[in-house]
């Protein structure tokens, strides 16, 4: 009885937040929806009222944690000489690395390495749009072994040359501060 009244309780609790696509199992919720950060407090509230509790799946976590990982690399390791991954990942998230490569791998469909390179593209792309850093400072900046292999990874992963990609920028910059400029009648001041 307890448990049908547990799942019924859940069940209940998540269609107030508006969630309905949910399969409640004692033990288990699975969503078919991303739930906000909001939503999911509002939740744990209501469920620690009731003597139930969020209990966050230990993959989900490892994978947030090998994320969170590869962006201190990424984003806050400028300048320094190039990491070992495999190694700063491992220490960071308290695992042997062939397990989380595994995992990650498994769960995101991409392996850690690609995750990587992904995540540094977007920097440099960063760094192209909202500096006017050189592509030679940028490969420094962000441990590429050559501006050539920065290109060559750009232009894998956009399609686009990275010089390409900042022209393109910066005409879309212009095109929007042009569009901006018009005053309360609609007028364009240009």
């Amino acid at each position: 009885m307890a448990t049908i009244r547990c799942t019924t309780f859940v069940k209940d609790e998540l269609n107030k937040l508006g969630l309905y696509d949910i399969t409640v199992e004692l033990g288990k919720v699975e969503l078919r929806e991303n739930i906000s950060t909001e939503k999911l407090q509002l939740l744990n509230i209501s469920l620690k009222k009731a003597g139930l509790e969020i209990i966050e799946d230990k993959t989900i976590h490892l994978i947030k944690d090998i994320k969170a990982a590869v962006h201190d690399l990424v984003n806050h390791f400028d300048d320094l000489p190039k990491p070992n991954y495999s190694e700063y990942i491992s220490q960071k998230v308290n695992f042997n690395y062939t397990h989380l490569s595994s995992v990650f791998s498994k769960e995101q469909g991409i392996s850690i390495e690609k995750y990587i390179i992904e995540q540094r593209i977007d920097r440099v792309k960063e760094l192209l749009v909202y500096t006017d850093q050189g592509l030679s400072d940028i490969s420094f900046k962000l441990n590429f072994s050559s501006v050539a292999h920065l290109s060559n990874q750009f232009k894998k992963l956009t399609g686009l040359t990275p010089s390409y990609f900042r022209e393109q920028a910066a005409r879309n910059k212009s095109v929007n501060k042009k569009a901006t400029v018009e005053n309360n009648d609609g007028l364009s001041l240009i």
